[in-house]
């Protein structure tokens, strides 16, 4: 029985994995042409609720950048890290001081995205280093409150961030004079070019981390997640590699806000990069599958489609009955956002804690009686 089990397993494991493949590549031709043909907006549009999902789909491309610099730190190196969205905030006023008027830089856009991962890197290495040998809950709480000492210092420094208002207006990309006066509207020639660069950015790193795990780096990490100890005994040096996926996912924290601010034409104001962000970015991992590549960004569609797309579609639709009976707060689905949020996050932990798109190791610790012997398991 357990001989068929096991020959059911290995016949299961290269077909779902074309599968898979196939899926995904089906999805990235869509996304390409999906500016060119918004057929799903223009659906909408002809029942009378446009949803705008072709604008909207850029920030959904840089939340899932931030769900892959997040998935480096917890899910590959098993770091307990919530303050993920200081570094996203410290790469959006990076490209804010860089490119705007006030400041005498001017290095515009493609300076700015290169210098926003470089300057966020920089922070995470200066926190981590000296915290690294705290542990669990320590260090979770050490990141905690360096996100809001950020974020504080943000508010405050004035003279340099402008305190609450931010800085603005960040210029738009530079892009060849050609390009540029392709178009009679400058904004849908803006539109285009922050779509495909973070869609192109957001496929290049998944990429890169996809073959990352097959490397003597990607072993390291996960190994370090699963035991320190036994890490160290191999020969590694836990805390070199903790500071490398510090690095790297402070890095591309800084990345996607950069993009983020670019997007916005404004680095917004500091409560934006507050405790909330840095744990809707980890929700995405625990909804996709916390340690999965696929999944971080799963759960960056599914979360940040839901608030950014579902949510003002249902509270446009409940707008009327709202204002009829503006005494009933159950009405308003703005109050519902967070109650939803939660009982998904309890729903997935019951009955599906793994995630919804876990990475086959994940899956086999979890569930090893229904998967047959970890040896058949892939990365």
């Amino acid at each position: 029985m357990s001989e068929d089990k096991d020959r059911q397993v290995a016949r299961r494991g290269p077909r779902s994995r074309t599968t898979t493949i196939a899926l995904l590549f089906l999805a990235v031709v869509v996304l390409c042409v999906y500016p060119h043909f918004p057929f799903v907006d223009r659906l909408f549009e002809a029942i009378g609720h446009p949803i705008l999902l072709d604008r909207k789909l850029v920030s959904i491309f840089i939340f899932g950048i931030l769900a892959l610099a997040l998935n480096v730190q917890v899910g590959y190196a098993g770091l307990q890290q919530l303050g993920i969205a200081a570094f996203f905030g410290i790469g959006a006023y990076t490209t804010g001081i860089l490119t705007v008027e006030k400041y005498p830089f001017h290095v515009g856009f493609w300076g700015a995205i290169v210098a926003a991962p470089v300057c966020a890197a920089i922070a995470g290495l200066a926190i981590g280093a000296p915290t690294l040998r705290l542990r669990g809950d320590y260090f979770a709480i050490v990141t905690l409150g360096f996100g809001e000492v950020v974020r504080t210092i943000i508010l405050n420094l004035e003279g340099i961030t402008d305190g609450p208002r931010g800085l603005n207006p960040i210029p738009d990309p530079w892009l060849p004079p050609a390009v540029a006066e392709s178009s009679a509207d400058p904004a849908r020639v803006k539109y285009l070019a922050l779509y495909y660069i973070a869609f192109v950015l957001l496929v290049g790193l998944a990429i890169v981390f996809r073959n990352l795990e097959r490397t003597r780096l990607g072993r390291a990490l996960v190994a370090l997640r699963e035991d320190e100890l036994a890490t160290a005994c191999m020969g590694i040096n836990p805390v070199r590699i903790k500071l490398v996926a510090l690095a790297v996912g402070a890095g591309l924290a800084g990345l996607a806000g950069a993009l983020y601010s670019t997007t916005l034409t404004t680095t917004a104001e500091p409560s934006t990069y507050d405790f909330n962000y840095s744990i809707m970015v980890l929700c995405c991992l625990i909804i996709g599958g916390v340690g999965s590549l696929r999944g971080a960004i799963l759960g960056a569609v599914v979360l940040f489609g839901f608030d950014n797309i579902v949510s003002p579609l249902i509270t446009e639709l409940l707008q009327p009955f709202a204002a009829a009976s503006s005494g009933n707060v159950f009405l308003q689905f703005n109050n519902w956002r967070w109650i939803i949020f939660g009982l998904a996050l309890v729903l997935m932990m019951r009955f599906r804690p793994e995630g919804l798109w876990p990475s086959s190791r994940m899956k086999a610790e979890l569930h090893h009686e229904d998967e047959g012997p970890l040896s058949k398991v892939g990365p």
